[in-house]
C-alpha cells in the first residue's frame, strides 16, 4: 500500500460546481478545494436544461490544470442532484441536454399519471415521495408527448453516471441516485420494468443498477493523454449529493438525526430497512439509498434557495448583501413575528420570490425583516418535520447533526436548536465532497465501513456545537 493517495471529488450543485482534492497519508485525511464553477439551468424556447456539455468542459479545465502542476490522481468520483437525467444514443451520441428538474412541464403529471397507477400503490412499490419532478414522472410526461430525446435513446443516464460516461465512454446506473427515482421496487433494489410497461413509458433504456464504490472505467485515451492525468479510475460513489452527505455525518453511533442544508434541506434518519405505511406515505416521507444498503428515511424541505432568491432580487435592485450582512439584518429584526412555510407551491420556483414572500404574509416588510422571517421559518420547519420523524425513530432523537454549506450559518444553526429543544452539531461544510472522497477511499481500501469513515472525518474537520437556549 502506498504512503501517499489523492482522490478528487467533483462535486455538482443546482446552482454551483466544484472539485475537492483529498489526500490520505499515513492515517491523516486532508481537503483542499481546486476548482469551482457556476452551475444553473439554462432555458431554450420556454424550455429549462441542464448544460451537461459546460459542465464537462469544466471538469476537463479542472483535470488539465491539475495535470499540468503533475497532481497524480488514484480515482475520481462524481455526485449531484437526483432525478434529472440524459439520454445517449446506440452510436454513443448524447440526444439532448437533459431537462432540469425546475422545469414546471411536469406540474398536474402526478395526478394524470395515478389514474394508471394509484398514488398508494406507487408508494408502497417505490416508498419515494411524490414530488411532481421525480424522474418517473418526467419520463411519464416526455412520453406522452412523444418526445424526441427518449425516442432515440438506448439508454438513460442520471446526472453523475452521464457525466462518468462522457469520461470514461462506459455506462453504469448507481444505486443511490436511482432510488430516488420513482421506479425502484424497495424489495429487489432494482427498477420494476413492469411498473412502467403500464405507463407506457420504455423499460428498454433502463440500465442494471450497481452500488456505490463500483470502479466504472478510466479516463478515455484521449482525456488521460490531453490532461497528462494518464488512466485515472472513476469510481461510482454515492452518486446522489444528499447519499454522499450523509454517509459523511460524523456520528458516532446509529442514534442520530440528520439534515443536509443547502439549496434543498433534506431532514432524515439513518435506518437499515425502508419505512412504508399509510403514515409514512401520508406524511410524505421518502426512501432513498444509502452506502452499505442503509435506507435514508428523509423529508424534503425548501431550503436556502428561498434567500438566495431573495438576494438575486435585491442584488438586481442595487442591494448586494453579503452574508455577514444578512445574518446582521436577520439579527436586527429577530422578533419579527411574520412567518411562512418554506414548503408551500408558491415558493418552489416563482418569478419573483420577494413578490411570493409579500403575499404569503400580507404585507412588504423591510429587507432585514425578510431575512429574519426566512431564518425563523426554516427553523421552526424543521422543528415540526423533526417532531413527525421522532414518531418513526426506532430510537430516541436527542442530537440533529447539519451539513452541508448550510451548516457554516451558526445563526440559523442556533435558532434550529432553539426550535428543536436538541442539541445541533454543525459540520461538515463540505460533507457532499468528503463523502464522496470516502467512498474512493474505501474503494481503495484505505477505510473499512462507514463508521471507520465517520470517525475519520469527526477527527478531521471543525465542528461546532449549539445548545438550545430557550
Amino acid at each position: 500500500m502506498k504512503s501517499e493517495y489523492r482522490f478528487l471529488a467533483f462535486d455538482c450543485g443546482a446552482t454551483s460546481g466544484r472539485a475537492i482534492l483529498g489526500t490520505f497519508s499515513q492515517g491523516s485525511f486532508s481537503t483542499e478545494e481546486v476548482y469551482r464553477f457556476p452551475n444553473s439551468p439554462v432555458t431554450l424556447d420556454g424550455k429549462m436544461y441542464w448544460d451537461v456539455e459546460s459542465m464537462y468542459g469544466r471538469f476537463i479545465d479542472c483535470l488539465t490544470t491539475l495535470g499540468q502542476k503533475g497532481v497524480t490522481l488514484d480515482s475520481i468520483g462524481i455526485d449531484t442532484w437526483g432525478v434529472d437525467f440524459g439520454c445517449i444514443t446506440p452510436d454513443g451520441r448524447l440526444a439532448a441536454m437533459p431537462r432540469a428538474y425546475r422545469d414546471p412541464y411536469t406540474r398536474g403529471i402526478p395526478d394524470e399519471l395515478f389514474k394508471v397507477v394509484p398514488r398508494s400503490e406507487l408508494y408502497a412499490l417505490t416508498g419515494i415521495q411524490i414530488m411532481d419532478f421525480n424522474t418517473i414522472f418526467q419520463l411519464y410526461a416526455q412520453s406522452r408527448a412523444g418526445d424526441s430525446a427518449l425516442k432515440e435513446a438506448s439508454a438513460i443516464l442520471f446526472m453523475p453516471d452521464l457525466l462518468a460516461w462522457m469520461l470514461t465512454g462506459r455506462a453504469v446506473c448507481e444505486y443511490t441516485d436511482a432510488s430516488t427515482s420513482g421506479m425502484m421496487d424497495q424489495s429487489a433494489r432494482q427498477f420494476n420494468k413492469g411498473l412502467l410497461d403500464r405507463l407506457g413509458i420504455r423499460s428498454d433504456v433502463l440500465l442494471p443498477i450497481v452500488q456505490p464504490g463500483t470502479v466504472i472505467g478510466t479516463l478515455k485515451s484521449s482525456i488521460a493523454h490531453a490532461t497528462g492525468l494518464g488512466p485515472v479510475p472513476v469510481v461510482a460513489v454515492a452518486g446522489h449529493d444528499t447519499a454522499s452527505a450523509i454517509a459523511a455525518v460524523p456520528a458516532s453511533g446509529p442514534e442520530f438525526a440528520y439534515l443536509s442544508s443547502g439549496t434543498w434541506s433534506l431532514m432524515g434518519i439513518e435506518l437499515p430497512y425502508p419505512v412504508m405505511n399509510e403514515a409514512s406515505a401520508a406524511a410524505n416521507f421518502t426512501n432513498e439509498g444509502g452506502i452499505d444498503g442503509t435506507t435514508r428515511f428523509l423529508k424534503n424541505i425548501t431550503g436556502m434557495w428561498i434567500l438566495e432568491q431573495c438576494r438575486a432580487r435585491w442584488k438586481a435592485a442595487g442591494k448586494d448583501y453579503s452574508y455577514p450582512e444578512l445574518v446582521h439584518m436577520a439579527v436586527s429584526e429577530e422578533s419579527f413575528a411574520g412567518r411562512i412555510n418554506p414548503d408551500e407551491t408558491r415558493f418552489a420556483a416563482p418569478a419573483d420570490m420577494l413578490s411570493e414572500i409579500y403575499g404569503a404574509l400580507g404585507t412588504e416588510p423591510s429587507d432585514a425583516q425578510v431575512v429574519s422571517c426566512i431564518y425563523h421559518s426554516l427553523a421552526d420547519r424543521y422543528s415540526a418535520v423533526l417532531e413527525i420523524l421522532k414518531g418513526f425513530a426506532p430510537f430516541p432523537v436527542n442530537k440533529l447533526h447539519i451539513i452541508g454549506g448550510g451548516s457554516a450559518s451558526d445563526l440559523l444553526n442556533q435558532w434550529t436548536a432553539d426550535a428543536t429543544g436538541i442539541p445541533v452539531i454543525a459540520g461538515p461544510v463540505e460533507a457532499t465532497a468528503v463523502g464522496n472522497l470516502m467512498m474512493q477511499a474505501r474503494t481503495a481500501g484505505l477505510v473499512s465501513d462507514r463508521w471507520e469513515m465517520r470517525r475519520m472525518i469527526a477527527g478531521t474537520f471543525l465542528l461546532k456545537e449549539f445548545k438550545p437556549k430557550h
